[in-house]
């Protein structure tokens, strides 16, 4: 036994939501590996390993079980990022993330971030062009990434789908539905998502109300901007389907712990997610606005639940 180390008698704690939860992006994870090849698999793997080994460092000390929540942490953080990211620079996002983003305000059921949403941010200023700069076209037909270790070198520096609507630039949107097009790992597939999205709805896993407000929230402010005439927001429904928004609608938005909890918030912390995504797609450095988004709402969901539930006691 390693000093300071207590082992619970369980040294997993299976949260039966948090598993459904990784049901769903099971099909997103297999979609990755089709796509791009099996270092996605061999990337998935380690950041798994990594992430659960920084929880297991919090936990075990105080002979507490590491939760399934972390699996979900990594899967997420995983299918945010782009299939030719580093390995060391994901261990680094990873590590940071549970370890920043959840183990330091006191573990599962505490953190007030996003801790994927954390691991992907704190890559993302430090090392902006290994997430923003590199991207692939993914394979396609036959057996695909399933033959291959990872794409062809000359398949490397394609623009994303979001890059190119900000120019203006007309996109097939059944290319943006199945996938065949650049972007991370798990946000390709339009028709995948809703599907998963729509599994953890119907198990009770996720709140309609944060996936529905959300989506709410992007139509209405992209279909202002868009008759406004805004050249980087495209029609409507080409911003849904583009980027990850479809993707953090409905597995980062509906991250039960650092979201809203009362009925009022949730409507409210999903529509302002929404809208503030195509805002920062449209007006900001970022063409990738979902991130951002998400880290500033979780920031003042404390004062918005209070602010609620302080009103309808008053009542």
């Amino acid at each position: 036994m390693l000093t300071g180390y207590q082992l619970p008698e369980k040294l997993f704690q299976i949260q039966r939501p948090m598993l459904q939860v990784c049901y769903a992006l099971s099909p997103l994870v297999l979609a990755s590996i089709y796509l791009f090849g099996w270092r996605t698999f061999f990337l998935i793997g380690v950041i798994l390993v990594f992430g659960i080994a920084t929880e297991a460092a919090f936990t075990l000390k105080q002979g507490k079980p590491i939760t399934s929540a972390v699996f979900v942490t990594c899967l997420i953080f995983s299918l945010s990022l782009p299939p030719t990211i580093p390995i060391w620079m994901a261990i680094i996002g990873i590590v940071a993330g549970v370890a920043i983003g959840k183990m330091a305000f006191g573990g599962f059921g505490q953190n007030i971030f996003n801790p994927a949403m954390v691991g992907r941010c704190i890559i993302y200023i430090n090392f902006p062009l290994a997430l923003t700069g590199s991207w692939t076209k993914p394979m396609w037909g036959g057996t695909a990434g399933f033959g291959h270790w990872s794409f062809p070198a000359d398949a490397v520096t394609q623009a994303t789908p979001l890059m190119e609507l900000r120019k203006g630039i007309l996109l097939p949107i059944q290319d943006l539905f199945w996938g065949n097009i650049p972007g991370s790992l798990g946000e390709t597939s339009a028709i995948l998502i809703i599907l998963g999205g729509a599994y953890i709805i119907f198990k009770k896993v996720a709140s309609w109300k944060l996936v529905l407000s959300c989506l709410l929230g992007g139509l209405i402010v992209s279909s202002i901007m868009f008759i406004m005439g805004i050249v980087s927001i495209p029609s409507p429904l080409s911003a849904l389907l583009s980027g990850s928004f479809l993707f953090g609608c409905a597995f980062v938005v509906t991250e039960p712990v650092s979201g809203a909890k009362t009925t009022v918030g949730q409507w409210i912390y999903g529509f302002m997610i929404g809208g503030l995504t195509m805002v920062l797609r449209g007006f900001s450095n970022f063409s990738e606005g979902i991130m951002f988004s998400v880290l500033i709402m979780n920031a003042f969901v404390p004062i918005l639940d209070h602010i609620i539930r302080q009103v309808q006691t008053s009542k």
